[in-house]
């Protein structure tokens, strides 16, 4: 069977409600300078590496965060990542997880989304 849409991700977009607060913590996490949001203000990309785009969006902000994970981002170092969640005072949901095929920690951002960080095992 084929179709004519691609298996292929090409933004995520994560529900902000106070976007400069949103630039500000994402870019501490990661670690890029913050920028201006697009879009009068309800739209800002995440500078990501790779094809798939990572978009803060705060064009619904009476939103439910609740639920698990709708993506993850990758690590090469969870130990450091969890060194550094804490150092940002980032709420840490779960405890640092192996399942055999990754290793993964679960964490809150301030409008309560579930975001993870895996690292290949």
């Amino acid at each position: 069977m084929s179709s004519p849409i691609q298996s292929r991700v090409g933004q995520v977009f994560v529900p902000v409600r106070d976007m400069a607060a949103a630039i500000r913590w994402y870019a501490a996490l990661l670690g890029f300078e913050p920028g201006a949001a697009s879009h009068e203000g309800t739209i800002y990309d995440v500078p990501t590496d790779g094809e798939t785009r990572l978009a803060l969006d705060a064009n619904r902000p009476s939103f439910d965060a609740s639920g698990p994970p709708r993506f993850f981002l990758w690590t090469d170092d969870m130990t450091a990542t969890v060194a550094h969640l804490r150092s940002l005072g980032v709420p840490v949901t779960s405890d640092v997880e192996d399942i055999g095929s990754v290793v993964f920690v679960q964490f809150e951002d301030p409008d309560g989304n579930a975001l993870m960080v895996c690292q290949r095992a």
